[in-house]
């Protein structure tokens, strides 16, 4: 099995609470707080690592993910 102890973890204000994604294997979760937010997120990678086969962990993992700003013109 690979090493992913240094994955991405986002997490955003949606309504009234705050989700969390991990964009190398695209696992989201969410919580009532940051911090809650970002321990269901490391308790659903930890799952999700736990019981897929190696195939599929292959498939959905994106080796190189870039967070990079973006200035975007509109109206």
């Amino acid at each position: 099995m690979k090493d992913f102890r240094g994955l991405t973890g986002l997490v955003q204000r949606e309504g009234t609470g705050y989700v969390a994604l991990c964009p190398e294997l695209d696992i989201a979760s969410q919580g009532e707080t940051v911090e809650e937010a970002r321990r269901n997120l490391i308790e659903a990678v930890q799952l999700f690592l736990e019981t897929a086969d190696q195939t599929e962990i292959d498939l959905r993992f994106h080796k190189e993910v870039y967070i990079t700003p973006l200035e975007v013109s509109f109206g």
